[in-house]
């Protein structure tokens, strides 16, 4: 039984892993895991009534009718099968009915379990404004619907089990009617009625049993509808029969027409074309919304595009299967989230078969290694849920580190330097472009200043791309890109002037310094 509840459960865990990001950025968390906890424990839980509970008490009952035929006569039998009859007839009907009172507490359990976990993960926020008695109310509510269904769960329940006692106490009256009457007849002896009184003790208790189980066997099975239903979730991005493994070592990546749209009224990328040779730099900039990080999505295979062709090595991404494709990738996200256990596991992650030195080298080549070592734990040191115990900028070394030992042949950096201050920027953006060598590399960027390197440098604009080039040509041309980097160098202009004016003014002399 623990052995199928495990399997099962991670056969759910598995798939739920399989399915496409539509999925996930749909799903509630807390959600999920009160299924998926529910489910597996109904698994166990029907194994175990079914094989200790169920038939054992369906053969005692069936024992004791024949018994009772063989040693007495069929009026005996008639009256045990009618209460069997009639006591089944009641559970089922009202088990079938009082099931919506409670499909709805296991609604509302799993809504407040929602909203609990997505208060806790966002406890930060939560403080920054001060709305604890807010999300307290909103828990409360939850729980309060939750009160009331279950409520009205147990209300119903009361109903079941009256109804049951009532059937099961007119039986075993009628046989002790039919009994007495046999004794009193001559028929029977004073004997047989104790021993008729015995098996009515011994049946009616099993039937209480059945009773029970049917319902809890009923409540289960709602439990696992919601676990079956995840497994009835099918990934958006499948593999395509006969699909082949990518071989890549220099790839070269082809957009070629390429449209997409997270929504279907509302096209997101207009035809974009553009390649990256191999071991090649390509460079996409542009304001937000524009379509740079729906790029990285789509060269992953997060969603399948619309229209058009995205090509490694000439062969359509959709011609090759995922697992090969996305160890092929290594990618930086813009938004880096670690697992909430320690710095070395995090980093580890790129390759779970790297050694320790292996992970160091990379830690360094992130320029994270000298921060890492300094902490009283070291590489062991636990960085909190979703990484919250390190900075932005620590949190995206890690990711870089992470990525550089997956060692892949394609990089994707996503805003890889946009948690960092200018002086990190600029030692972590050297050791990036030497790491970018021989690999071919996607960089989707905001600031222009980390990009000028580029082999060739994309602006986009409402999912098209309006300029292409280096960055002495782009600046040449004196359009868009001249534009953003004119108004980037203003303000890097006004903060260092700020940053001077705070030092001079933190340097000046107290007020009668010079005649103390």
């Amino acid at each position: 039984m623990a052995r199928t509840s495990r399997q099962i459960t991670v056969k759910v865990f598995r798939h739920l892993h399989e399915l496409s990001l539509r999925f996930h950025l749909d799903r509630r968390t807390g959600g999920v895991a009160r299924d998926l906890e529910r489910g597996s424990t109904a698994v166990s839980d029907l194994l175990d009534w079914t094989l200790y509970t169920i038939v054992p008490t369906a053969v005692e009952v069936l024992l004791v009718t024949v018994l009772l035929v063989l040693a007495y006569d069929w009026s005996f039998a008639l009256i045990i099968l009618t209460t069997l009859a009639a006591y089944a007839a009641w559970s089922f009907i009202v088990t079938e009915w009082r099931t919506r009172y409670y499909r709805a507490a296991v609604e509302a359990d799993t809504h407040a379990n929602e909203r609990a976990v997505d208060s806790l993960i966002n406890y930060e926020t939560v403080k920054y404004f001060n709305n604890e008695k807010h999300e307290t109310a909103r828990y409360d509510e939850s729980l309060r619907r939750l009160e009331d269904a279950n409520v009205l769960a147990q209300k119903t329940l009361a109903l079941l089990n009256l109804g049951q006692t009532v059937i099961v106490a007119i039986g075993v009256t009628a046989m002790m009617w039919r009994a007495a009457a046999g004794v009193v007849g001559g028929r029977l002896t004073v004997g047989d009625l104790v021993l008729v009184n015995a098996y009515l003790l011994q049946l009616s208790s099993p039937l209480f049993f059945l009773g029970m189980m049917y319902r809890e066997v009923k409540q289960a099975v709602t439990n696992l509808g919601r676990l079956f239903a995840l497994l009835d979730q099918h990934p958006d991005v499948q593999d395509r029969p006969g699909a082949v493994p990518l071989v890549a070592r220099h790839p070269r990546i082809g957009f070629e027409g390429v449209r997409f749209a997270y929504d279907p009224r509302r096209e997101i990328l207009h035809g974009v074309d553009f390649e990256i040779p191999p071991g090649g730099t390509v460079a996409v900039v542009g304001h937000s919304g524009s379509g740079k990080s729906t790029l990285a999505r789509l060269l992953y295979r997060f969603y399948d595009i619309d229209a058009g062709h995205i090509r490694i090595d000439g062969l359509d991404l959709r011609e090759m299967t995922q697992k090969t494709l996305r160890a092929a990738i290594g990618i930086v996200p813009q938004d880096t989230v670690l697992f909430n256990d320690t710095i070395l596991y995090n980093i580890h992650y790129g390759r779970p078969d790297a050694t320790r030195e292996e992970v160091e080298a990379v830690a360094r080549a992130a320029h994270i290694h000298e921060f890492i070592v300094k902490l009283p734990d070291g590489y062991l040191t636990p960085v909190g849920e979703r990484g919250l115990k390190l900075s932005g900028g620590e949190k995206q070394r890690v990711a870089i580190a992470r990525a550089l030992l997956k060692n892949p042949a394609i990089l994707i950096f996503d805003e890889a330097t946009s948690a960092l201050d200018s002086q990190s920027e600029k030692v972590i953006q050297a050791e990036l472009e030497r790491i970018q060598v021989g690999r071919t590399t996607l960089v989707i960027a905001h600031r222009l200043s980390t990009v000028m390197g580029a082999d060739q440098i994309l602006v986009m604009d409402e999912g098209r791309i309006v300029e292409r080039g280096t960055h002495d040509e782009l600046l040449a041309a004196g359009r868009h890109y001249a534009r953003m980097w004119s108004l980037q160098q203003q303000e890097r202009a006004v903060e260092v002037a700020s940053q001077t004016a705070g030092g001079s003014a933190l340097g000046m002399p107290r007020p009668g310094a010079e005649r103390s």
